[in-house]
């Protein structure tokens, strides 16, 4: 605990400092455009080398749509350091699903999502898109994937601080009906605990020992026997900073540059300790 402390002091500030920064920004989010529109781009000129890389090379990767899900009471602006963390790696396609303040159902918030889904498959053109979900928004992609058939629409479902496993600190709001479902013993959990056999999309869960409400941490973990999920342990990084570290968001570019399906999704654990997104 004594090797701990310091790495979660810098945590704990950090992490203050975000959600500061973020509150700030958040009322913005509640007027603003959400749907940021794609970056059309026909040449190599003005891009940097990891742009220039991704679209050179991986032109398919580079413009698959990504929508981002955030959390509860929360808004597109969580994202903002990680949308240009991917914009700055090449990834030109990316916007928002907002669900509100008054969600009390993630299944019927799910169901808004594939709406929203079926409408950027459209306009994209592009049959498969990847999803990013924060929090809660993690959740509700999820149930979104693999029990409306969503796993037909996302390739690759990135969740960050996701309570996959409940948590524990929901049994304190359990008079809410959306908290009570974030409870480990609620009957959504126990239904996303059942077997998906025909689900194929790529899983990519990120958890951290410093998330203050995903109570065990381990939680945020994806037990799955029929998901192909990679677990990725991060250190020091609380809940909300999840979306604002550049480890984290190098790890997402790099899984999101391969959709290659005859390549395994690798299976090991891959260790992120926090730092700042440039």
């Amino acid at each position: 605990m004594t090797r701990r402390a310091p790495r979660v002091a810098a945590g704990l500030a950090r992490e203050a400092g975000w959600v500061t920064a973020h509150l700030i920004a958040y009322p913005f989010g509640l007027i603003g455009d959400s749907n940021a529109k794609p970056d059309q781009r026909h040449s190599l000129g003005g891009l940097n080398l990891h742009q220039r890389s991704l679209v050179h090379y991986a032109v398919d990767a580079a413009a698959t749509p990504i929508l981002l899900v955030h959390g509860i009471v929360d808004n597109h602006t969580i994202f903002d350091p990680l949308e240009r963390a991917l914009r700055r790696r090449g990834f030109t396609d990316l916007s928002s699903f907002d669900y509100g303040l008054l969600t009390t159902d993630v299944r019927a918030t799910a169901l808004d999502l594939a709406t929203a889904v079926e409408r950027l498959v459209a306009e994209s053109g592009y049959e498969k898109i990847h999803v990013i979900g924060h929090s809660l928004g993690g959740l509700i992609s999820r149930y979104y994937v693999q029990r409306m058939g969503g796993h037909e629409r996302v390739h690759t479902l990135v969740t960050l601080g996701t309570p996959h496993q409940g948590s524990a600190l929901a049994r304190v709001g359990s008079m809410l009906p959306l908290v009570r479902q974030l409870r480990p013993d609620s009957d959504l959990i126990a239904e996303l605990n059942e077997p998906a056999p025909s689900c194929d999309t790529r899983f990519l869960a990120f958890h951290s020992d410093l998330d203050q409400l995903i109570v065990p941490s381990r939680n945020a973990r994806i037990e799955h026997p029929d998901l192909r999920v990679r677990n990725v342990p991060v250190h020091g990084i609380g809940h909300m900073s999840l979306t604002n570290d550049r480890g984290i968001a190098f790890q997402i570019a790099a899984a999101l540059a391969q959709l290659d399906d005859q390549v395994e999704f690798d299976p090991h654990e891959a260790t992120v300790a926090g730092s700042l997104v440039d």
